[in-house]
């Protein structure tokens, strides 16, 4: 009996990469019996062909098959960032769309082994939302914090003050402005101007003193926001003059702060910790969403060359996802980390800055 095999389709009009001087077939889906083409049938035409066109123009059957069957990778057996934490993480909640609520991030995270997350917000805190969330979903460590934009009355230490009492201590990062930080408004041209953090002499502001002081007296994070190059690291210096130990550059190789290695170099010089993001490879004028053309896009490869030069453990990893339209803060990290991987970023650099730098700013 004859038995056809539909799904073999040769033609560049059935969607199959066209082979330069190979015999064809017709597509499966035509009705004409001349167009039915059997294994039998392939290959007797691919002994007939080797007279003709020599055995360089012969489509070998199982390459042609393993073309049609084309399938997504199975599950890894292990989770990629089993053990990993993430330092970034957005989700509803929110005045801006999100792909998952608080919740469905953690349970997401749970699921691949991840050991502990921080919900950002950009409007108001999230110390509350990290009880909730850890109530139920037990087994994972999660975080919240606060950023210093309008909302909370800018640079506002009776904010912070309030943000870490929270019932479970589990507010553990203060974020000076983003979006409404004087840099960002500027660089972005959306306002005259935004909440500073230097005065007109270019020094550190008294009330950026006061938040630095209540975050060393409570062992918080303290994250730069999108605060310039120059601005994060006068924080900085002030943040170690003040006695904080725990101080993060937030994105910073993205848009707005654009930190160079040698400011990197600095920041690190200083025991800042240089936050590296999921979401800066889906940046620039290529990307999908539209609001995220006006970001450079950050290559994987220009990260992996600054962890490189710098050394993994000034680095932190996060997604900075979370977005609708965006892919999931799981997969996303899951992604950075296997392409970070393939850049040349080895598996113990990966946890250095995914577990141990990230564990012992949150939880040491």
């Amino acid at each position: 009996m004859r038995s056809s095999i539909p799904r073999w389709k040769f033609t560049d009009s059935c969607g199959q990469p066209g082979v330069s001087r190979a015999h064809r077939f017709g597509c499966a889906h035509d009705t004409h019996p001349d167009h039915q083409a059997t294994r039998r049938d392939l290959l007797k035409a691919g002994v007939a062909i080797v007279g003709a066109a020599g055995f360089a123009a012969v489509v070998d059957p199982r390459e042609v098959f393993a073309q049609v069957r084309v399938f997504p990778p199975p599950p890894p057996a292990v989770s990629p960032i089993l053990g990993l934490m993430d330092t970034h993480v957005h989700t509803a909640p929110d005045v801006f769309g999100r792909s998952v609520d608080d919740e469905e991030a953690a349970n997401l995270y749970k699921e691949r082994g991840l050991e502990a997350l921080v919900l950002k917000n950009h409007v108001v805190t999230t110390a509350d939302r990290a009880w909730l969330v850890r109530k139920h979903v037990p087994g994972l460590n999660v975080f919240g914090g606060i950023v210093l934009n309008s909302p909370v009355g800018g640079i506002n230490p009776d904010a912070v003050r309030w943000m870490w009492r929270m019932q479970g201590g589990f507010g553990r990062v203060v974020w000076f402005p983003t979006f409404d930080a004087d840099n960002h408004v500027k660089h972005f041209k959306d306002a005259p101007e935004g909440i500073k953090v230097l005065g007109g002499d270019g020094k550190v502001l008294p009330a950026v003193r006061e938040v630095l002081k209540i975050c060393a007296e409570q062992k918080l994070v303290v994250q730069t926001g999108h605060l310039s190059a120059t601005e994060a690291l006068a924080v900085i210096e002030a943040g170690r003059d003040a006695g904080v130990d725990r101080l993060v550059v937030t994105h910073a190789q993205f848009e707005v702060v654009n930190m160079g290695i040698e400011q990197m170099r600095k920041a690190a010089a200083m025991g800042a910790k240089l936050e590296l993001c999921a979401m800066g490879p889906l940046l620039g004028p290529q990307a999908h969403l539209v609001w995220m053309r006006n970001w450079r896009r950050v290559k994987v490869e220009e990260t992996a060359a600054a962890v490189k030069e710098i050394g993994a453990p000034n680095f932190v990893l996060a997604t900075d996802l979370g977005q609708t339209g965006n892919p999931i803060p799981a997969d996303g990290l899951q992604l950075f980390v296997m392409d970070l991987m393939k850049a040349g970023v080895g598996k113990d650099e990966v946890t250095k800055m995914g577990r141990e730098v990230t564990g012992s700013l949150l939880m040491g």
